[in-house]
Order: C-alpha cells, then structure tokens, then sequence
C-alpha cells in the first residue's frame, strides 16, 4: 500500500512517482512527458486538472524532481520485510533464543548455534492468537465509544428539540400574559375615556344653562338701566313692575360648582398595578410540586405546564442521568432539604399507582427502593413502602380521589392524608438527611398535581399606609379644585 508521501509524489496522469516534473503557471505540476502526451491529444494546451491555459514549455520543477529522487533512493535502499537483510534469503524460520526471524542460512551460521528454531507460520500463530485476543476488548471498547457518539448525537437534537418546544411554550405564556395585560389596558382607557365624555357633556349643560342665565340677567340688567334713564312720571307709573323684576331675578339660585366634576384620577391610578396583579391571580396559577420531564419514563406524557403523567407510546428517548431507573415513574423537578412542603394529587380513577418521595442518593444510585417513601394503591389495597419496611398493609377505606403528600423535612415526618375529609391514611416518621424528591408513579389512569388557590393580601400596616395615601389624594384634588375655580371666577 503507497503511503501518504508517496501518493503525494505521484503524477495525476501515470499515477506513478514524478520523473522531470514540469510547473504550470496554475502550481500544478506533471511528467515532462505525460504532460506532453496529453497535449497533443488535448487542445488547445491547457492543464489537466483544472483546465488554466499554459505555457508550452512550461519550467523544470526541479524542487520536485530533487525530492522524487531522494524517495525513489530510500525506497529501493529500504530491504524487503520478507527477505533477510544480511543474507537477502527469504525468511523461513523464527529464532526461539533471539525472538527474530532468520533464513535458512542464519540457522546454520554461528550467531544461532545450537539455537531453538520453529516455522514462521508456526511461531506466527501463538502471538497472532494474543494480538487477536488483545484486539477483542479493544473492538468492544470501539463499539462502546460508537454507541456513545450515537448517543450524545441523539442527546444532541434531542436537546434542540427541548429548547424549540419551551421556547414555544415560553412564547405562549407570554402572549397570553400580553394579551391580558393589553385588554386590561383598553379597559381602563375605555373607563377614563367615559369618565371623561360624561363630566364633559355634565359641563357643558351646566355652562350653557349658565349662559341662559347670564344673558336674562343682562337683558333685566340693561332693561332696568333704560327705564331709569326715562321721565320721572315714566319711572312711577312703572316702578313697582321693575321692583317686582328685579327682585323676581334676585330669587335665581346663583351658579353652583359641580360636585366631582374633575377626573377621579385616584380612582385610576390608585395602586394600578397592584390591583391588575390581584386581577392577574384568576389568570395565573401555582402548583407547588412541577414535574421533570428528564426524569420520566420513556412510556410517560407530560402536560404542558408539566404538572400532569400519563402513559402514553413509547417515545425515543436520549440516555441522561437524570432518567429514573424504574418503569412508569417521574419525580419533581425540585429536592426539598428543609421546611415543610406540601402538594395534592389527584388519582381520580387510577386503579394503580404510588406517591411519596426519594432521596437524592436513591436517585442518583439508582437503588431507588434504598431512598424511596411512598404509599402504593393497587388492586383495591393500600400499602406502605420505606427501607425498613418494604410493604405494610394499611387499613381497608374508601375509594379516595386525591392524596395530599405533607413533608415535614425538620421534624423528620412524612404524611398522606385525605384532604376532603382531612382524614390522615399514613406517616412515615425517618430522621432526612438529604434532599427529597417527589416521587410519582402509575400503571393506569392519569395523575395531576393541583394548584392551589393564589390570593392577595393587604396587612394592616399597608392598609394603614393605603389610607394616608387616600386622604393625601383627597386634600390635593381639593387643593386644585379651589384653585381652579379661584382662576375661572
């Protein structure tokens, strides 16, 4: 087989080692003769490679040539790996003293008297039988690594595919986020814009009552003023009549300032984000447990706010460290190491299932049942399982619908309860050391975590400071409203 050197010194045309290689203006380079049989089969003259017009006597590659001469020297000095290098015989015989392979005059020479000697294809088979037996392990080891690169491939766009489908997701929540906040938004613009449409068109009818009021006035005003300026005798014959006008007009109500006719800004503004986040709490929800997908089994479907299991097809999934080791089962997302945690689940129907939870070591050992909790509901019966206690049969009771999971991580107790009738079905008391992870699993009907109700409190103190704030609102609207009618009238 040529080696790497030799195939690079090589003519593209006789596919032989270079003789007088010639240099084309495109640093192509060929044997002066090859070069030249290709043209006149070939024209006009260009190269053979890449087609680049040349020169016709293109120059000595003398580099080259120097190069090619020096490996055709080494390569003819180099003895033949069959032939003996001292005697130039064919080696036949493997020395058992020396461990070298020798021909037939060797044997007989003084350097190997009396010297042990077998067949080559003899003494062959003992070492080709140990590199052999070297080479197993080392293709296994090669399948391992294959498999492996299989798998962070796999793992690879599997990730990719994670990333797209949150990524979906995130955009989603936040549209619908978007969505609330831009109604809640023209809402409350439509409320000002009302507000502000009815206290206007309230003015107006005021003013122009107003101005009725003003031009009578005047017109009495200016009516009395001529009838003084008449004859005496004009003024008594018709005196009592302008008294009586007068005093008619002076019984008008004067103008009244309307009440709240400016803008209720406190009423818009007040604590505006405050109350759309207490509007919000209906919109969002919480669930105090969130599942990991990279935790389930390959038979289990997540909902999309990866609060609820299912089975489901099998799905092709990538190898991670994170997948528990036993069918049908997923943890949360999150280890609790302290304080006291609390989550309901609803079991519905299931005919089949197990809650409870699993230490940190028990996960990543894979010896779940050396770190798992958890009452199992099959077949009817419900049981207890810890390691001290693989299995106690808990008392007979009625078909329940949800299970509430209590976690007391300080005071060393584990609790399932029946949160409809606040009836406790069992508790595990164990002195935690490590993180604990809820623990899932169901061979049957789905099983969701529920949410717990979001409300929004206001303590005294804020209740307190929200009055101050009130009545500071109030002093400065009717600071303006003085103001203003101080500048108008």
């Amino acid at each position: 087989m040529a080696s790497r050197l030799e195939k690079d010194l090589c003519c593209s045309i006789c596919h032989e080692v270079f003789k007088d290689p010639v240099l084309l203006s495109c640093t192509h380079s060929f044997c002066k003769d090859c070069l030249q049989r290709w043209w006149r089969r070939k024209k006009p003259r260009k190269c053979p490679l890449c087609n680049t017009s040349s020169k016709t006597n293109p120059p000595l590659n003398r580099v080259l040539k120097n190069l090619c001469e020096t490996f055709l020297e080494e390569r003819d000095q180099r003895p033949s790996e069959g032939l003996c290098s001292l005697h130039s015989e064919k080696l036949q015989l493997f020395c058992l003293d020396h461990q070298q392979p020798v021909c037939l005059v060797c044997r007989d020479s003084e350097t190997h008297s009396n010297h042990r000697f077998r067949p080559v294809d003899e003494a062959a088979r003992q070492p080709r039988k140990e590199v052999q037996d070297n080479l197993e392990p080392l293709k296994k080891k090669l399948e391992r690594f294959e498999q492996s690169k299989m798998e962070f491939d796999k793992r690879a766009k599997h990730l990719k595919v994670q990333a797209r489908r949150t990524e979906t997701k995130i955009r989603a929540q936040f549209k619908k986020l978007r969505q609330f906040l831009e109604e809640e938004e023209e809402a409350r613009l439509a409320a000002l814009r009302e507000e502000e449409e009815q206290k206007s068109q309230r003015m107006k009818e005021e003013m122009e009552a107003l101005s009725r009021d003003i031009a009578a006035l005047s017109d009495s005003v200016r009516a009395t003023e001529e009838q003084l300026r008449a004859e005496d005798i004009s003024v008594l014959i018709h005196y009592q009549a302008a008294v009586a006008r007068v005093q008619q007009l002076l019984l008008l109500a004067g103008p009244q300032l309307l009440s709240r006719a400016l803008i209720n800004e406190a009423q818009h503004l007040g604590n505006l984000g405050f109350n759309i986040w207490t509007k919000m709490k209906d919109l969002v929800s919480y669930t105090p447990v969130i599942l990991d997908p990279n935790t389930a089994d390959e038979h289990f479907l997540l909902s999309e706010d990866l609060t609820s299991v299912r089975l489901g097809v099998s799905q092709d999934l990538p190898l991670n460290e994170e997948r528990i080791d036993d069918i049908n089962t997923v943890l949360g997302s999150e280890g609790f190491d302290s304080g006291t945690h609390s989550w309901d689940v609803e079991v519905g129907d299931n005919k089949n299932w197990s809650l409870g939870v699993l230490s940190e070591s028990g996960h990543k050992t894979g010896d779940i049942h050396s770190g798992l909790w958890r009452i199992w509901f099959c077949l009817d019966e419900y049981s207890a399982w810890s390691p001290l206690d693989p299995r106690k049969e808990l008392p007979d009771q009625k078909k329940l619908r949800r299970i509430r999971v209590t976690l007391d991580w300080n005071r060393g107790k584990l609790s399932f309860s029946d949160p409809d009738t606040n009836t406790l079905i069992h508790t595990f008391t164990h002195t935690f050391t490590e993180k604990m992870f809820p623990y899932i699993r169901t061979e049957d009907e789905p099983l969701r975590i529920l949410p717990v109700k979001v409300s929004v409190t206001v303590g005294p103190e804020k209740q307190r400071v929200l009055v101050v704030v009130v009545l500071m609102v109030v002093l400065m609207l009717m600071l303006m409203f003085y103001l203003l009618y101080y500048l108008v009238y």
